[in-house]
């Protein structure tokens, strides 16, 4: 598997707190079968949750070199979960932020509990400027449970769909579970993300990957899991 969501940087967001969870978090991952792992700390404009790019590969730097120092074979990327905002495009051309393994994809965030007038005009602008837009856990929006023809009108201006494993068994409520189970039927899903914070709510891979047997078969599974993660790494 390659994971393209995931808070591992230490001590940057609400993600790992310190190095060695950073660690513990990417042994407990390899030991799942994922191979490689984008880190998307936060970028929330005007919040605490603002360490630049810099900042953010310096980290990925030192946390590589104990990685190497501890045997873990996981190979990292660096990306940022980026929440919504129109100043994305000039936060990019003055690195403050970075795309997904320094691809064109970005990993972009909505509110969860609120709606944000004009998000899809500005998702509109990032692929008007060559950008494939990622749209981080739809399945847990409030504006997408209110309205799921939402998935279908952003699936069909381009934008694509990561959800997080845990939705499948309902680690973020029923209304997201509801809502993941609808998007694996209708087949909008472009890739799955565990979107870890912390080792201690990592127990549901393998029980969220048989859930999700009922709805892909084999090949689809593998396209989820990997194939459409490749693509981002593919340069």
């Amino acid at each position: 598997m390659i994971d393209i969501h995931a808070h591992i940087l230490p001590g940057i967001d609400d993600g790992a707190v310190n190095l060695t969870e950073s660690l513990e978090i990417l042994r407990w991952l390899g030991e799942q079968g994922v191979t490689d792992v984008i880190m998307t700390p936060h970028y929330v404009h005007e919040t605490n949750f603002v360490s630049t790019r810099k900042e953010n590969l310096e980290l990925m730097e030192e946390l590589k070199r104990w990685m190497e120092t501890e045997g873990i074979k996981t190979r990292v990327y660096l990306g940022n979960e980026i929440y919504i905002d129109n100043s994305i495009i000039k936060l990019i051309d003055n690195g403050k932020i970075s795309t997904l393994a320094d691809s064109n994809y970005l990993l972009v965030e909505l509110p969860l509990d609120d709606e944000l007038p004009n998000y899809d005009d500005i998702l509109v602008d990032l692929m008007d400027k060559g950008y494939k837009v990622i749209l981080a856990h739809p399945e847990r929006y409030m504006i997408v449970h209110e309205n799921y023809e939402i998935l279908k009108s952003l699936h069909e201006m381009g934008v694509l769909f990561q959800c997080n494993l845990g939705s499948i068994i309902g680690k973020y409520g029923k209304k997201a579970q509801k809502t993941m189970k609808k998007m694996a039927k209708d087949k909008l899903v472009f890739a799955f993300g565990s979107d870890t914070h912390h080792l201690r709510m990592e127990k549901y891979f393998a029980l969220a990957q048989k859930k999700l047997v009922k709805y892909y078969n084999e090949r689809e599974m593998n396209q989820l899991f990997v194939m459409n993660p490749k693509k981002i790494l593919a340069k």
